[in-house]
């Protein structure tokens, strides 16, 4: 028999097996970086506040853009602060393609 764990954080997952011998090993793994950008996006749409949700983004010091999320209009609006242009996604994985070429160019 065996325990799992799973703990995330910003660019790992630790998975955890607990044995039934009462061993305990933990594994680090690397995750993508599109799915760490997903995961802070859902983790707006999941806050319970009714207030807009907005979260930074920064590359090497610098901040590249600003996301925010309207729950009554369930949409992401996307400042890219260089430019200071605005794009609004109706979709998290389209709002989270974007942030990544913001980040990787």
């Amino acid at each position: 028999m065996f325990n799992f764990y799973l703990l995330e954080c910003t660019y790992y997952v630790y998975l955890g097996i607990e044995y039934q011998s009462g061993k305990k090993e933990f594994f680090k793994m690397e995750i993508s970086q599109l799915a760490a950008i997903i995961s802070r996006l859902d983790g707006m749409i999941k806050e319970q506040s009714d207030e807009v949700q907005s979260r930074r983004f920064e590359k090497d010091g610098r901040e590249l853009g600003v996301i925010s999320y309207d729950k009554e209009t369930d949409t992401f609006i996307l400042e890219e602060l260089a430019d200071k242009q605005k794009f609004e996604f109706d979709n998290i994985d389209l709002a989270a393609m974007e942030i990544y070429d913001l980040l990787n160019d």
